[in-house]
């Protein structure tokens, strides 16, 4: 456990500084799996071989687990070809990406594509994804890259070409005109990120968007549309943000995204809406779908001006007013982007920070507000809102957006999604951890509009300047998962993770001549004539003691920790500090073992700890749970007094350490995680 905790800690020290000095940007994408493309790419060219990729293999694994599974239908018959065998002049990409070149193929992953095509409408956000320089030429060895954002930071996934074919065509997504492989590259790539294609059926457009863009998402109702949602909408267009809107069709998602070059262009965007005296959008359908929506009266616009706005307009591609939207769509998505990927001339810019955290059952997976007694332990994250969105008025705009990571990943396992949500409440100039007591006394201020079993839920508030704390949270306790937690501000605002300050009230030291007499006359009946206590005399002396007071009974190593002299063995003062300390730990454990069980449950610990006068950080109580708990998470007196003793030894010995010393010790915690 000890090399695990160092081990751990160690590689997140590492993570910190690689991610100071630039990696995981676009510019220097973390390696996925450690693969490097130009060092590959140099060694298939020099051995005239190309590229295979051993960690995402031409097997039925990479295909799927169930309907792609190897007993599936689908996937009989199906041979992994490259673009070189399936036609004689393949291309990677011709006369420019657009949407033509991404046609659906036998998986339902239509939110991903939707997400795609929104790539061929901005060549920068294209070239951030699928990078320059790749093709079939004299180059070519049979590997390609791509580059998505995952969770705070950019990878890079490197592929081989060969492409899962059924009956002479490619199983998956596909050009329109067959030799063009941009995309069906790229979806083996995100195929690849997520473990199999199978892990991409089902999905929201939003998430396309996000690992395309490193945008954060807002979703909205159209059935409970804000007043304001026009406006919303037009300041979304003028930071340069993806927008996607879906339909509700049965069992299925069919999704349209907005054509946004048009919808950029506000000067002919306004000049329609003000001659045709209503408010229209142009979008763009990837699929086939029919509409019952008003058709503008193209005759009373001026001629000049309907040239411009009646450009050339391929299949899929109309008009529609902001009440038939309303009207016909289900729900909208808002990509905002963060402000590396904005265009230069872009003059609103979202200030941003970023919080990876988890839950862990027993230590920091305490659910939502409907549980009051766990609710506390979740992670705390404060947000300090100094800078109104306008001056002389007290309102601040923000949109906190919580992510669960690698869940397509464990399908395979049987898991899914996560029901997730988070709490937001208003505080005092607090920097620590608030406890339970804090949240049975104080309402929330404001909160993610569901729980709900999505990647991400996101929500746009509006609040008064002040100081706030987001509970991140499963909707039950005791689920665990990784996140990333986002907040977006309008203007600047200070953030940071809230958790315990390490420290310790350490009791003081007794000599002999402070110890009475009716201790000195027990302990020399029970040490006999060596004035002694060895480990098996105190194993004996304690069961039976301790016993009478409701205990397990104690491990033998307190002899080797609380012998000074190091012979394993206690005497007078030894013994009496040892006896006082369990002493007063019974009193604690009796205080929190509420139903009187003989043992307590792990956010129970975590009070008791503090009773006993240690606080704790969160990775370090986690550590505990996973040493002391049983299976069920709960913790006998005999569990807890080891903690305890353990952790007084640490702290003793860190005091001693640094008394001798100036500047910083790093210690592992060998005697608080010994097994």
């Amino acid at each position: 456990m000890e090399q695990v905790y160092a081990s751990g800690m160690a590689a997140k020290l590492r993570s910190q500084w690689d991610r100071d000095e630039g990696l995981g940007q676009n510019h220097n994408a973390v390696k996925f799996q450690g693969q490097d493309y130009e060092s590959l790419r140099a060694r298939c060219l020099q051995s005239r071989s190309l590229f295979e990729d051993s960690l995402f293999p031409c097997a039925s694994s990479s295909l799927g687990f169930n309907e792609l599974g190897p007993r599936s239908s689908k996937t009989q018959g199906v041979r992994w070809m490259r673009p070189t065998e399936i036609c004689t002049r393949p291309q990677f990409i011709v006369d420019g990406a657009t949407r033509t070149d991404i046609c659906q193929g036998a998986l339902g992953d239509c939110w991903l594509l939707a997400a795609i095509a929104s790539l061929t409408l901005n060549d920068n956000l294209l070239h951030r994804v699928v990078p320059h320089g790749q093709d079939f030429g004299g180059q070519y060895a049979g590997i390609f890259h791509f580059q998505f954002w995952q969770y705070g930071e950019w990878v890079e996934v490197v592929i081989d070409d060969r492409l899962p074919v059924k009956d002479g065509k490619l199983l998956f997504v596909h050009s329109a005109e067959g030799g063009e492989f941009w995309s069906a590259l790229l979806e083996k790539a995100y195929a690849k990120l997520h473990g199999c294609y199978e892990a991409l059926s089902g999905g929201s457009t939003s998430e396309g968007f996000e690992d395309f863009t490193g945008g954060v998402t807002e979703m909205y109702e159209l059935r409970k549309a804000p007043s304001d949602l026009y406006s919303i909408i037009s300041r979304a267009v003028e930071r340069g943000s993806l927008l996607g809107c879906s339909i509700d069709v049965s069992t299925q998602i069919c999704y349209v995204h907005f054509f946004d070059y048009v919808i950029e262009n506000t000067a002919y965007f306004n000049q329609l809406n003000a001659v045709l005296r209503t408010r229209m959008f142009r979008m763009m359908s990837s699929f086939s779908q029919t509409l019952s929506y008003h058709v503008p009266d193209w005759n009373i616009v001026d001629r000049s001006v309907r040239g411009r706005l009646q450009n050339r307009s391929e299949d899929g591609e109309f008009w529609m007013s902001f009440s038939d939207f309303l009207r016909e769509f289900t729900r909208l998505e808002i990509c905002n982007l963060t402000a590396d990927a904005l265009e230069a001339n872009q003059q609103k810019k979202w200030s941003s920070a970023v919080y990876q955290g988890e839950w862990r059952r027993g230590s920091t997976a305490g659910g939502c507000r409907n549980f009051p007694a766990t609710f506390w332990i979740n992670p705390q994250f404060k947000i300090d809102l100094q800078h109104p969105d306008t001056a002389g008025q007290s309102d601040c705009s923000f949109l906190v957006a919580l992510m669960q990571k690698d869940r397509r990943k464990k399908r395979k396992e049987g898991k899914d999604m996560e029901t997730i949500g988070f709490a937001i409440y208003e505080v005092l100039r607090s920097g620590i951890h608030l406890k339970r007591d804090f949240f049975l006394t104080h309402g929330s201020s404001a909160r993610s509009e569901l729980f709900i079993n999505l990647r991400e839920v996101s929500s746009r508030f509006q609040l008064p300047a002040g100081e706030y704390i987001i509970v991140p949270s499963t909707f039950e306790p005791q689920k665990e998962g990784d996140f990333v937690l986002r907040v977006f501000s309008e203007k600047p605002a200070n953030s940071e993770e809230l958790d315990d300050d390490v420290t310790a009230e350490l009791p003081a030291e007794l000599d002999e001549s402070q110890i009475d007499a009716g201790f000195k006359s027990l302990f020399r009946q029970l040490a006999g004539e060596d004035m002694e206590i060895s480990a098996t005399e105190l194993q004996t002396i304690l069961n039976r003691i301790i016993s009478k007071r409701e205990c397990l009974g104690i491990e033998l190593e307190y002899c080797a920790l609380y012998s000074t002299d190091g012979s394993g063995k206690l005497g007078l003062a030894e013994f009496h500090v040892l006896w006082e300390k369990i002493k007063r730990y019974l009193t604690v454990f009796r205080q929190f073992d509420l139903d009187k069980s003989g043992t307590m449950s792990s956010y129970e610990m975590r009070m008791a700890l503090e009773a006993a006068g240690f606080k704790l950080k969160n990775h370090l109580f986690q550590l505990i749970i996973l040493r002391y708990t049983e299976a069920d998470l709960t913790v006998d007196f005999d569990n807890f007094v080891t903690c305890l003793v353990r952790l007084e030894t640490m702290f003793s010995e860190y005091s001693q350490i640094k008394s001798h010393f100036i500047g910083h010790i790093h210690m592992a915690i060998r005697c608080l995680m010994r097994v």
